[in-house]
């Protein structure tokens, strides 16, 4: 039952540390890069991610082993919204089932908009992070920071993480997105059908439904040419009712040579 590998897997996220674990470096290292103010009052800023050697953290969907990122910035003054932006994330596998995330070292752009744009801006950030190596574990983090410079030029290292997004679809050449939902044992049945070029070897595609509170399965992926199939099952947390947005929907590609992001998906 796919209800039951769900429990099992999300005890496996929660497995204590062990004694000896427990006196291992600190795995994991953050700070908050101030960036630079757009003409539209907005500001960009980093949050950089330090990691030990052997330490991988998440994505924003992390795979059946991982646990998500957290941000709280209810704490932060003079913030109208915030945004993350996740660079290309690498795959790896972790007791025998895949997760995504970064391993050394990444940096989460962010996209700040202040109520009073002449005025600084106080982020106060409450993070939840799961860092892992042979064991893993949550990390809770606290930052702050106050950004007031005025200046316009782009900070390198954020620039650099901005340009490590996916592609967008139109960018990525997307001729279609279609997919078909159907019942299935446990919930829903999904199989997205995309027309885009090869992102090259061991294309992974991802589906995010738009909702908390729904888990996705790892897809199945096969490839005909130009048209891209990837099939997975939707469960509700608790039972609930399965509705679908279908322009809320997110599906990423990786591949070994790019990786690409599309939003949105129309009925096959």
């Amino acid at each position: 039952m796919l209800i039951s590998r769900l429990t099992a897997l999300c005890l496996l996220c929660l497995t204590p540390l062990s004694a000896g674990a427990q006196n291992l470096p600190a795995p994991l290292r953050a700070e908050i890069l101030p960036g630079w103010q757009q003409p539209d009052g907005s500001r960009i800023a980093g949050l950089k991610l330090s990691l030990a050697p052997g330490w991988k953290t998440y994505w924003r969907a992390p795979g059946d082993a991982g646990i998500p990122p957290r941000f709280d910035w209810s704490g932060s003054v003079n913030l109208q919204g915030i945004e993350v932006s996740y660079p290309t994330p690498i795959v790896f596998r972790q007791s025998g089932m895949r997760s995504i995330g970064y391993q050394d070292q990444v940096i989460l752009p962010l996209t700040i908009r202040p109520r009073d744009a002449d005025a600084p801006v106080i982020l106060q950030a409450d993070i939840e992070l799961g860092v892992c190596l042979d064991i893993c574990m949550p990390e809770t983090l606290s930052l702050s920071a106050r950004l007031d410079d005025p200046g316009a030029a782009p900070t390198p290292a954020i620039a650099a993480a901005l340009a490590q997004r996916p592609y967008s679809a139109a960018e990525a050449n997307v001729q279609a997105a279609r997919c078909a939902i159907n019942p299935g044992k446990d919930g829903l049945e999904i199989e997205a059908r995309l027309v885009l070029p090869s992102t090259g070897r061991e294309e992974v595609v991802v589906i995010e439904p738009g909702r908390p509170d729904l888990w996705m399965s790892e897809t199945d992926v096969t490839r005909q040419g130009e048209q891209l199939t990837a099939r997975g099952d939707l469960i509700a947390r608790g039972g609930g009712a399965l509705a679908l947005d279908r322009s809320a929907i997110r599906i990423t590609v990786l591949g070994s040579q790019r990786s690409v992001e599309i939003i949105g998906c129309a009925p096959a």
